[in-house]
């Protein structure tokens, strides 16, 4: 009898489940929606985020109002703009955290991944696939100096993973030097070379054999390495930043990466340059490497890479470094990484920025962005502590946290994301698409200097 219910049970939670999913991909397939509908998506959005997702988010979302009766819910997105499912439009200053250097759903981008969709999607494992080695061949032509061979990934932490574990090949080497303020990741390599300690140590101990040294300390980055030298552990790589994203939009003193390179070279250590938000652009050449003329041994690569249409990393490195791996290429392998549509995501994405000089229009917009922000806060010195940034790679610093929370919250309320960055805390960054109007960092610059006004 029990038997009988539980059955009857099962059915009827499987005729809801499948009743929901049919609801939800009618909502996909709606280009438009109603008024009820949107209420609808809001209410099951917070009520499963807080259920099902994480609530923390919940507490953490700027965009949730006190008790998490209301939230803003993302619906679409269009050049430098997206829009909630009530139809506020925003600019977005955030860019998915830099994924958008060719802005929201470009044309290009989104046409070269439906063309590849129309006749395969994934590769088989098997045979050889096209689309990789042509953007392989790419990168190759475009990234400086000479790097050569390639390696897909699906993210910037597997990027960082790949090139750690190509640098432990290379060398029968265990030591790796990272800088405080860094950022490359949260999986457990990855993670080694991230700074914070927040994000660190519930998951101590981590990879045996990082050491980290102040960014931009040279006198201390020569010690470390010959310390390391005299006791034995010699270093198999530096892995850094170019300038510093979610440690708050850190630039580099003037020749500290080149004196890193003669460094590496003087004692046959790799240099490995995590470009993830870097490249693609966003500082003003296709990538900081060409902007500080300094080639690393190892590029990482993934954010913007994928033309925010499709999620797409790589690493790039010298062939003396990779032919490690080509005696058994399956020593590091993904099932995604390198897919038909992220490779054709990726290369539009190359195309579009090559075709519209992007990154030297991010090096002019980037120019003028920054002065007006500085503009903007003058007669606020008590609260904002300093503006930085090189290209559309900009930060705002405040005197303490609560007064760039305050920021970015009044601004978001004003249709104009931003946020903080995640090593530190007071720094709210600026990373909109590179195809930004003038007229659209215009209302960033003024909405800016109005919310200071506000803040008490």
């Amino acid at each position: 009898m029990s038997t009988n219910i539980e059955r009857k049970q099962e059915e009827v939670k499987e005729k809801n489940v499948h009743q929901y999913i049919k609801q939800v991909l009618e909502m996909i397939e709606k280009e438009e929606i109603t008024e009820a509908e949107a209420n609808w998506i809001s209410k099951e959005t917070i009520q499963h985020f807080r259920d099902h997702v994480n609530p923390g988010f919940l507490d953490y979302r700027k965009t949730v109002t006190e008790g998490g009766l209301s939230a803003a819910v993302e619906w679409s997105d269009k050049d430098s703009c997206f829009k909630d499912v009530n139809g506020k439009e925003y600019i977005d200053c955030l860019g998915g955290f830099g994924i958008y250097n060719v802005g929201h759903r470009n044309e290009k981008v989104v046409k070269a991944v439906s063309d590849q969709l129309k006749r395969q999607a994934l590769h088989s494992q098997d045979l050889l696939d096209p689309l990789r080695a042509m953007l392989a061949k790419i990168l190759a032509d475009i990234t400086p100096g000479d790097l050569k061979y390639s390696f897909f990934t699906n993210s910037g932490t597997e990027s960082v993973e790949a090139a750690l574990k190509l640098a432990k090949m290379y060398s029968d080497r265990t030591t790796f030097i990272s800088t405080t303020h860094a950022f490359h990741g949260k999986s457990l390599g990855a993670l080694s070379g991230t700074a914070k300690g927040v994000f660190r140590k519930p998951f101590l101990p981590l990879i045996p054999g990082f050491r980290h040294v102040p960014f931009g300390d040279m006198d201390m980055m020569r010690k470390t390495f010959e310390t390391c030298a005299l006791v034995g552990e010699d270093v198999a790589a530096v892995l850094l930043e170019p300038i510093q994203g979610e440690g708050g939009i850190i630039l580099p003193p003037e020749g500290y990466l080149q004196q890193v390179r003669e460094l590496c070279d003087q004692y046959d250590a790799l240099l490995i340059f995590d470009e993830v938000q870097t490249g693609m652009g966003r500082t003003g050449k296709m990538f900081a490497s060409d902007l500080y003329q300094v080639v690393p041994d190892i590029l990482c690569l993934a954010k913007a890479f994928g033309g925010g249409v499709m999620p797409a990393g790589a690493i790039v490195a010298k062939e003396k470094v990779f032919k490690s791996w080509f005696d058994n290429p399956f020593m590091h392998t993904t099932t995604f990484g390198g897919n038909p549509l992220a490779c054709a995501a990726a290369i539009a994405t190359i195309d579009v920025l090559l075709e519209e000089n992007l990154p030297a229009r991010a090096a002019e917009v980037g120019e003028y962005f920054l002065q007006g922000l500085k503009d903007a806060a003058e007669g606020h010195e008590d609260l904002v502590m300093e503006i930085r940034g090189q290209g559309l790679m900009i930060g705002i610093e405040f005197e303490r946290d609560e007064i760039g929370w305050e920021v970015s919250k009044g601004m978001f309320e004003r249709g104009i994301l931003v946020a903080g960055t995640l090593v530190n805390s007071k720094t709210i960054r600026i990373e909109p698409p590179l195809t930004i109007k003038y007229d659209e960092v215009n209302t960033v610059i003024q909405t800016f200097k109005e919310v200071l006004q506000t803040i008490r």
